[in-house]
């Protein structure tokens, strides 16, 4: 037992220290040298923690192109090795992230990697439905407003459990209120929708969906001068998106204002 304890122990020491060195390789004792993993200098990424210097300099579309190009990074497992200790090191002496975004309290939806991002890049905010409140606009005024962010994302996602439960008209709790705000972009989808308007229907449930963010943005430049004003200035881009389930990628849209 305690070889196997003080084996537990060691290979985590051994990983860590191999992820360090330029193609390194990682051999474990009283395993077969056929199991091994090299891993290149180049596929480790040291630091992406941004300084106030270079966030200012960042402009609202380049952010929105490295969150699709974080995004298709993603979905073809382009991934690299993040060193987070460093990163919590140097993000602990401020934070100036690239972007907000409101996104789906959804299990299934990891938004930091879904964005091929980590600690220091992202403000995200979330809440089931990815309504507006005011504690969320609170909370993107301050991203933008006092901490520099440059855009606002709101990203919806298919199967929606939220925007299933609005359609179906459920009464629960808290719940019931939280479902009233997305009950618009149900009205407004059935307007226009050609099928059953039935939570059964994906197609229907894909409709609401991207109602709703766009609703989402519309609260957004209605109810907060700041970032409508922000917005009309180019300091920062207020755009939507929705999560594909089985692929991972998502379609960056930006409805008219």
């Amino acid at each position: 037992m305690k070889t196997f304890f003080f084996a537990f122990l060691i290979i985590p020491a051994i990983l860590l220290n191999a992820c360090k060195q330029n193609n390194s390789t990682i051999k474990h004792d009283g395993i077969d040298q056929e199991d091994t993993l090299t891993i290149a200098t180049e596929d480790i990424l040291t630091s992406d923690v941004l300084t106030k210097e270079e966030q200012s300099k960042l402009k609202p579309a380049d952010v929105l192109n490295r969150l699709k190009q974080g995004n298709i990074d993603f979905t073809k497992d382009n991934l690299t090795i993040r060193n987070t200790t460093e990163r919590v090191r140097k993000a602990s002496l401020g934070q100036y992230p690239k972007a907000v975004i409101l996104s789906c309290l959804d299990s299934r939806v990891p938004v930091e990697d879904v964005f091929h991002s980590g600690i220091g890049n992202l403000f995200v905010a979330r809440v089931a439905g990815n309504i507006i409140n005011d504690d969320i606009l609170g909370s993107m005024e301050y991203a933008c407003k006092v901490s520099g962010a440059k855009l606002v994302l709101v990203l919806g996602h298919e199967y929606c459990g939220a925007i299933k439960s609005a359609i179906d008209g459920v009464k629960l709790g808290n719940i019931t209120k939280l479902l009233e705000k997305i009950n618009p972009a149900v009205i407004s989808a059935k307007s226009t929708f050609k099928g059953e308007t039935v939570s059964s229907n994906p197609l229907f449930v894909e409709a609401v969906c991207d109602e709703n963010v766009k609703l989402s943005i519309q609260e957004i430049r209605n109810r907060s001068a700041i970032l409508k004003e922000m917005e009309s200035k180019g300091e920062i881009l207020i755009v939507g998106g929705v999560y594909d389930m089985n692929s991972g990628r998502v379609e960056i849209f930006e409805p008219v204002k």
